[in-house]
């Protein structure tokens, strides 16, 4: 690593490098565009302040990249269950003191510099990192036994619930990664299928009970959520999904060709034009065709690691690509389905797009870990050819 540094080099796959600077110059243009009103509200119009910032947060992120890139993957298998242990006593801490933020309290602030932590996305980096050393170890000739199960489940379940008090949508899906990747494992089909059916009934009663026991962390959010979904006609009477009608807006304006960056109207209007509801602006500037090139930039990645895990001659790296390449293309899926009003209204941010913190910084950490095992299982492929030869 010390020569990696001495000597610096993009290493791994030239591809994905080349989606996460299409992507980051994305981020810049958007968020520019989307926080003008931002700008005026709480920097008195300085414009150019949160472009600054985030430029500044993404070349921080790049040196994070790029370090963790530099390490090798075995460097992860072993420290997966330490930072399983922090990330889970930080969601302790941040339910116990954390900020309140949105009726959530999702949040630690770091003293002295007022940065806002948001520690789910340290426990989705560590609970990946632990399913797929678990999987790793536990694989035999008929798949992973019951003491492997038992010991996903439980970290699984814990992580999850402590999300799910303040987050829901984070929770479903890196729980349901977290089944992928059990699945692709091979976990006993009568495991996967009896822990499904047991947390399908805990959130249908939880849903359900929501009205009647308020403490139910965000439960009832989450049910108003679906019901303004699926009730169109009530939420716009009620004028509960504003932020979705305005989303909508954007994209029909849009068109094919879109506005051209820095021409968006519904920025005005959207509560948060620069995370949530950052691909409608996208495709009301850029147009159909510009949201397609961004979609079509996640399905590549996912692509990509397909072909990376296909290369790896062992089964944590292979485990390791397939899971954070899920979460992050899962949660670019995720946001792009609210912004067309496809799903009810989630929060998750636009990967490596979004204007944020945490979230950015753990999305480079997770490419960063990606690339690793793309590059050793480039030398992998290498000797291989030069033994042959």
């Amino acid at each position: 690593m010390i020569n990696w540094i001495r000597n610096p080099r993009l290493r791994g796959d030239k591809v994905i490098w080349i989606i996460i600077l299409l992507l980051s110059l994305v981020s810049l243009l958007v968020v520019y565009s989307s926080t003008g009103t931002l700008a005026y509200k709480v920097r008195g119009g300085n414009t150019s302040y949160f472009l600054i910032k985030q430029l500044v947060l993404l070349g921080g992120c790049f040196f994070i990249m790029y370090i963790v890139h530099a390490m090798p993957h075995r460097y992860y298998s072993s420290f997966a269950n330490i930072v399983l242990i922090i990330s889970i006593g930080m969601l302790i801490l941040a339910k116990l003191i954390g900020t309140n933020l949105n009726d959530a309290s999702r949040w630690i602030t770091i003293p002295g510099i007022g940065f806002n932590f948001q520690p789910s996305e340290l426990a989705k980096l560590a609970l990946i990192l632990h399913v797929s050393r678990t999987l790793s170890r536990f694989q035999g000739k008929l798949g992973c036994s019951k003491d492997a199960f038992i010991r996903l489940i439980v970290p699984i379940g814990v992580v999850c619930l402590l999300i799910f008090l303040d987050d829901f949508s984070t929770s479903v899906l890196l729980g349901g990664i977290c089944y992928i990747l059990m699945f692709i494992g091979r976990v006993a089909y009568k495991y996967l299928l009896g822990s499904i059916a047991a947390v399908l009934l805990v959130l249908v009663l939880l849903i359900a009970l929501a009205p009647v026991i308020p403490s139910l962390g965000r439960v009832q959010t989450v049910r108003s959520r679906i019901e303004n979904f699926f009730n169109e006609e009530r939420s716009i009477n009620n004028n509960q999904n504003y932020q979705v009608e305005q989303a909508k807006i954007a994209v029909v304006s849009g068109g094919i060709f879109g506005k051209m960056p820095g021409n968006s109207t519904q920025r005005n209007f959207l509560p948060h034009p620069y995370s949530d509801f950052i691909y409608a602006i996208i495709l009301e500037e850029m147009g159909w065709i510009g949201g397609f090139g961004i979609l079509a930039l996640y399905l590549f990645l996912l692509y990509r690691a397909g072909i990376i895990v296909r290369k790896c001659s062992r089964t944590f790296p292979a485990f390791l690509v397939i899971g954070l390449t899920l979460s992050i293309v899962f949660q670019a899926l995720t946001n792009m389905a609210v912004s067309v009003n496809l799903i009810p209204v989630t929060g998750q941010p636009l990967p490596l797009v979004s204007m944020g913190g945490t979230s950015l910084i753990f999305t480079s950490a997770a490419f960063g870990m990606i690339l690793s095992v793309s590059n050793w299982a480039n030398e992998e492929e290498k000797r291989l050819n030069e033994a042959e030869s």
